[in-house]
């Protein structure tokens, strides 16, 4: 069984309850606000919030979930029928558009990916999926791997992050990462 269908219900509320306010917090402070802040919004103690989450990054997983799990089916659908580089190097511009939704969640992506929750599995499935395609049209390099994927994004994320990023320099840093991973 799934935990939230396990929780009595007063501990399915506090759960659904610190996510709302992480949301909030995340959107509002950003992805290192301490999480006594979040707690304490969502009117439960900083044990209750850490039996739930046992760290931020789990946190920040199951609060940019749903977004994730959008992201994932956006892409397989609108990469179909695209060419295999044109299909990665979309997934990476609109990757590195998601990590900003939480200043300063790119510090965390790697972490963050790996935290089991749906919408990372599907973002992981799918980059993944999108690589393989790549690779067997001959079009991407055969010893990239997805870790290599999450560090680029992680790179270009923090690089833009400051600055407001702007789509075409994000286009930019995705191109010359794909040149490079390009074969030909």
């Amino acid at each position: 069984m799934k935990e939230e269908t396990m929780l009595r219900a007063d501990a399915r509320r506090n759960r659904e309850r610190i996510l709302a306010v992480a949301e909030d917090v995340f959107l509002e402070r950003g992805a290192g606000v301490a999480l006594e802040e979040v707690a304490k919004r969502a009117g439960v103690g900083i044990g209750t919030l850490y039996r739930r989450f046992p760290t931020r990054e789990m946190l920040l997983a199951e609060a940019w979930n749903a977004r994730l799990l959008a992201f994932a089916q956006l892409s397989r659908e609108g990469h179909a029928a695209s060419e295999p580089l044109d299909a990665m190097r979309t997934f990476l511009e609109k990757l590195v558009l998601n990590t900003q939704i939480y200043r300063g969640l790119a510090t965390s992506l790697g972490t963050v990916l790996q935290s089991g929750t749906a919408g990372c599995r599907a973002v992981s499935e799918e980059g993944s999926r999108l690589l393989l395609c790549g690779q067997q049209a001959g079009v991407l390099r055969r010893d990239v791997t997805f870790d290599d994927i999450v560090f680029v994004v992680t790179a270009i994320s923090l690089a833009t992050e400051q600055d407001n990023p702007s789509e075409p320099r994000i286009a930019h840093l995705v191109g010359l990462f794909l040149h490079g991973i390009s074969c030909g």
